[in-house]
């Protein structure tokens, strides 16, 4: 029989082991649509050039997803996976309300 230390040390466990394999590749590979919900209300575009200056007065050129904290490619890269939309894959050249000027 176990010892209740034993049982609360297992539990942990047994959650994130099923969980592993799918939630890795779950959405990560598809890109994010300038149509989708989280896209919309951040002013997503895949081309910054597109931006909505009026609704998002804090745009201005070069900012693009590439010179941004939260893409994780190479600024050059045509699209790379973005912290701010878990991981999936944003435009290069595109640009969200939530950019922030990548360090360096």
């Amino acid at each position: 029989m176990h010892s209740r230390r034993q049982f609360l040390q297992l539990v942990p466990l047994a959650g994130i082991v099923p969980a592993a394999p799918w939630a890795t590749a779950q959405d990560q590979s598809k890109p994010v649509a300038e149509s989708e919900p989280q896209a919309m209300s951040l002013g997503y575009v895949t081309d910054a050039k597109r931006a909505d200056k009026a609704k998002f007065p804090k745009y201005a050129p070069p900012q693009h997803c590439g010179n941004c904290q939260f893409y994780t490619a190479a600024a050059t890269a045509p699209n790379g996976p973005c912290t701010i939309f878990a991981g999936r894959s944003v435009a290069g050249p595109g640009w969200c309300s939530a950019w922030v000027a990548k360090a360096g």
